[in-house]
């Protein structure tokens, strides 16, 4: 998004969107105006990153949090006056915070392997039907009750010291205000709720021989998760209260909110793209059969107690990969021009994204290769062949998705709106309508900004729903 101009109007209100990706983060504004426009402007962006040290793969959290505070500074110099902040993140991960209030360590990253095996030693003992039945959660290694486990096999001694649990957008917001709770959406990707209930599933914490005390109250979007703290709002230079909000702080809870509109029926599916894929439909209560455990899918949750019924899909991670081997190789190139190469290409393999093989490779080039020989594949020989293999064999696990997503609704899927910066990718959007045989619309790209702005002003009473916003400018 190119960065928008702020005219020269001291107090300008504006609700800030803080929105943290697997690769880099963006402080937005969201100014509203009397029409009921939307205008959002980029203040500030950043790169995040992993950093493997000592055996582990972690995310440099203190640097995510200096940036989120110089956003929020910027926003203020720019002459705006922030309504509120709203914060989004990736799913799963968490960082723990001990009775004195201090971080116990820089929060892992889902990528990390500790968690390998765990997930077959927590079923060789408990049924996979009846955990689907209750927690609706498709079981994957990266899920935080598995990261838990292994915490508590490697390292019982911080478990101990833990007095809050707090996932990454909890994390941020608990630094900005000292006010610890767990918002709804973001907490549902930890695979320890009741999807019913939509509360803690304190049996299974037990069973596990997990803390009780160190999960928090779960809050719903829309909340007060209190006001900046004195030394904050001093750093960014303010001197009046500015109140945080719990949003659809899960990134695709917010971006679903703002895609799933109104009045929308039950054959209309979202596809968020981005590093991950995540591949559903917007429901008023989760679906928790034997059928949908078997195919795949999880019970998320949504804005205004909602569900998000959707398969868990890797996504542009294995075009970022290779991006990335191409270009310590010298042989980089950018994505519009990739896109071009893949749709000269002409080849026809077609891989298992969802292959463990792919999950955390660095040289993806070479595991690509690799997949393509043991299986009989062609192996592509041009950057443009790799990547026309990923975004073909992304294509038609999207129309598996839908597929599966059919067998399970009374309302046959007839449109697919893509969000999230793949929805730019028309080649990818193009072989996924031939694929699966229905129109594919491209969303907002920003559609995680807007939908953590829209819960922000809903809550401030600038707007009733999200159907009252006229259009969205940048």
């Amino acid at each position: 998004m190119p960065t928008g101009k702020i005219e020269n109007n001291p107090g300008t209100p504006a609700y800030i969107a803080v929105d943290f990706g697997g690769g880099s983060g963006r402080v937005i504004a969201g100014i509203i105006d009397g029409d009921k426009a939307l205008r959002l402007v980029e203040v500030h962006r950043f790169t995040n990153r992993q950093v493997r040290c000592g055996g582990r793969l972690y995310w440099d959290f203190l640097s995510l949090y200096a940036e989120m505070v110089e956003g929020l500074r910027k926003a203020v110099a720019s002459g705006l006056r922030i309504r509120s902040v709203g914060i989004d993140t990736w799913g799963v991960d968490f960082g723990l915070i001990d009775a004195a209030g201090n971080l116990l360590g820089n929060p892992v990253c889902y990528r990390d392997e500790a968690v390998d095996g765990l997930p077959e030693e927590f079923f060789a003992m408990h049924s996979r039907q009846e955990h689907y039945a209750v927690n609706g959660t498709q079981v994957m290694a990266i899920n935080t009750m598995f990261r838990l486990m292994a915490l508590r096999r490697d390292s019982p001694d911080m478990l101990a010291a833990a007095r809050h649990l707090l996932f990454m957008p909890d994390l941020f917001s608990y630094f900005l205000t000292g006010r610890p709770d767990n918002e709804y959406t973001i907490a549902s990707t930890s695979e320890l709720l009741d999807a019913r209930t939509r509360d803690w599933d304190y049996k299974l914490i037990d069973e596990l021989g997990l803390p009780r005390a160190i999960f928090g109250k779960i809050v719903m979007p829309g909340t007060s998760r209190g006001f900046l703290r004195d030394d904050v709002a001093k750093s960014i230079g303010v001197d009046y209260s500015v109140e945080v909000i719990a949003v659809g702080s899960h990134d695709t809870a917010s971006a679903v909110f703002a895609t799933a509109r109104s009045g929308a029926d039950g054959s209309v599916a979202w596809l968020s793209s981005g590093t991950w894929s995540l591949l559903g439909i917007d429901l008023p209560q989760p679906i928790l059969t034997e059928e949908a455990r078997v195919a795949g899918f999880t019970n998320e949750g949504g804005v205004g107690r909602r569900i998000r019924f959707l398969q868990n899909i890797t996504g542009l991670w294995m075009l970022q990969r290779l991006m990335a081997a191409w270009s310590e190789n010298g042989t980089g190139v950018d994505i519009v021009e990739l896109i071009k190469e893949a749709e000269a290409a002409d080849i026809d393999s077609v891989v298992d994204v969802d292959d463990p093989v792919f999950a955390s490779a660095m040289n993806m080039d070479e595991v690509l290769a690799g997949y393509c020989r043991r299986n009989g594949l062609r192996v592509p020989a041009t950057r443009g062949e790799a990547a026309r293999v990923v975004i073909m064999s992304l294509a038609q696990r999207y129309a598996r998705g839908i597929r599966q997503l059919n067998a399970l609704l009374d309302t046959p899927v007839t449109k697919l709106r893509i969000m999230g910066g793949g929805s730019r990718n028309k080649l990818l959007n193009r072989l996924t309508a031939e694929a699966a045989g229905i129109e594919v619309e491209a969303a907002d790209v920003e559609a995680t900004a807007i939908g953590n702005i829209l819960v922000q002003a809903i809550a401030d009473g600038a707007v009733s729903s999200r159907d009252d916003i006229t259009a969205v400018t940048m």
